[in-house]
């Protein structure tokens, strides 16, 4: 299944803008005109937006993006049918544009302003010094937000990076070559998390340090819970490796309580119920974890095999339409037709 039997003119210079958006259209607005500016001072960068509507529940304002524009060449919204979260909006976004943008590059970049568009001139300049780099990443080098998410943040990089041996440096702003979209949209993984997912593959990938800007208006969606699941989708990119290492941990505490086992029987003479408690603890521990060790090599074994979610071929069923609102507006249904690039 194809979505449209439309191909966006190819162009050399051309970066395609992906947004996702819940809700969110007053940021959008906001964001758009500042994209305008920062482009405008780019000449070199012949740009257009795609904003993923991820199912949103408030209409978007009537005439969101009318007017002119000084540099941007076309914006667009990509209907997704429900509400799929923010990591699953990039890709059935990357999915489209692949199939049906011909460009240099695709920017991800979220829709609330702490991505700043004069940055994407940043990530524009280390893409073109790195001409054997496939993504650039903005590595952040300042956080906005409170003291406690800030400590949980940082407790969170050290767990991930004991689990997965990988910090955590990067987020969804980036910039990716068009040619790795081809490698991108085979990933399952980058159906649960984009910036993971192409670590987890290694794709050539570089970092520049840029500093998160403040949010354009309103308030974040996120919440706690989202957070803590956004973080948690992570660990299951990596889920073999943390598996394995949960495994070996697993294997140690066995080990650790075996040997406390025999301590106790060894000292249950002198040291009376004490070496006992210390026997049956040993012994408990050791029959909690075989079972434990057996169901994480299960799951790490399964997951390795098991392809699961394939953005280039699933992707297209949670498309409703593609709708143009500048320079033209016009819309056009999803309709189902043959993939172009999965076979």
């Amino acid at each position: 299944m194809r979505y449209f039997d439309v191909v966006t003119p190819a162009s050399s210079d051309r970066i395609v803008i992906l947004i996702p958006v819940f809700d969110d259209w007053e940021s959008a607005t906001l964001l758009l005109a500042a994209l305008d500016r920062a482009m405008a001072n780019q000449p070199s960068l012949d740009a257009e937006v795609l904003f993923v509507d991820d199912g949103s529940r408030l209409a978007t304002p009537a005439g969101f993006a009318a007017g002119e524009f000084a540099a941007l060449r076309k914006v667009s919204i990509l209907r997704l049918r429900r509400n799929l979260g923010h990591q699953r909006a990039i890709a059935v976004g990357l999915v489209f544009v692949y199939q049906h943008f011909a460009c240099r590059a695709v920017v991800v970049m979220d829709g609330d302003g702490e991505d700043r568009p004069e940055d994407i001139s940043t990530l524009a300049a280390k893409f073109n010094q790195e001409s054997g780099c496939e993504v650039v990443f903005a590595e952040r080098t300042k956080r906005l937000e409170g003291l406690v998410f800030r400590v949980f943040y940082r407790l969170y990089r050290v767990i991930h990076q004991i689990l997965t041996g990988d910090p955590v440096r990067v987020g969804n702003f980036s910039m990716v070559r068009y040619e790795a979209l081809g490698k991108l949209v085979v990933l399952p993984e980058v159906w649960q998390h984009y910036a993971a997912a192409i670590i987890r593959a290694r794709l050539r990938f570089q970092t520049v340090p840029i500093p998160r800007g403040k949010r354009l208006a309103g308030h974040s969606k996120m919440n706690f819970i989202g957070l803590l699941l956004h973080g948690l989708t992570a660990f299951f990119v990596y889920g073999d490796i943390v598996g394995a290492r949960l495994l070996v941990g697993i294997a140690l505490a066995a080990v650790g309580a075996a040997a406390l086992g025999i301590v106790g029987i060894a000292t249950h003479r002198t040291g009376g119920m004490s070496g006992y408690l210390l026997a049956t603890l040993g012994v408990l521990i050791v029959l909690q974890a075989i079972p434990i060790a057996l169901i994480v090599v299960f799951i790490v074994v399964g997951n390795r095999s098991n392809t699961g979610f394939l953005p280039i071929r699933d992707c297209p069923y949670f498309v409703s339409g593609l709708e143009t609102v500048f320079p033209e507006r016009m819309t056009i249904p999803a309709v189902p037709m043959e993939v172009r690039g999965a076979g």
